[in-house]
């Protein structure tokens, strides 16, 4: 018997503190890198994304990984591969937390360009508001004081 699976995850996490140390000359290097995780774990990742304090992964889980454990790895392997290749001076690690949101197939291909436009974005709304934003069309509760 074969385990057939279809969520996709909208999964965003941010600098620890907020910090604006994800640089635009070389986080491709590091979406790269996350990519590989993602491909490791069998998980097909439909795109990478962000800002220089977040980023934003839209992906398929393996039928096999726990959302927690796969979130866990991507910020502590990427944390020592940015520290190991030097890549974004004064990064002092993810935050502890992270939103992770479902979606359809209908709204894949919307996902995607929203994440591949992430600088425009964010030039009319601040990462602090956007995330609240996604919280809040998701209907999921939170509490503001542990946001950031």
């Amino acid at each position: 018997m074969h385990t057939y699976l279809q969520i996709i995850f909208h999964v965003i996490f941010h600098t620890k503190n907020n910090q604006k140390t994800i640089k635009k000359d070389e986080k491709e290097k590091l979406y790269k890198y996350i990519y590989g995780i993602l491909d490791n774990k069998k998980c097909h990742c439909y795109q990478i994304g962000g800002t220089e304090d977040h980023i934003h992964l839209a992906f398929s889980l393996d039928p096999m990984e726990k959302l927690g454990d796969l979130i866990h790895d991507i910020k502590l392997s990427s944390t020592r591969y940015i520290k190991k290749e030097l890549l974004f001076r004064n990064f002092n690690g993810w935050q502890s937390g992270y939103a992770a949101i479902t979606h359809s197939t209908d709204t894949l291909e919307s996902l995607i360009n929203y994440i591949k436009n992430q600088e425009a974005h964010h030039q009319e709304e601040n990462s602090r508001k956007e995330y609240i934003r996604h919280l809040n069309d998701a209907k999921i509760d939170f509490d503001d004081k542990y946001l950031f």
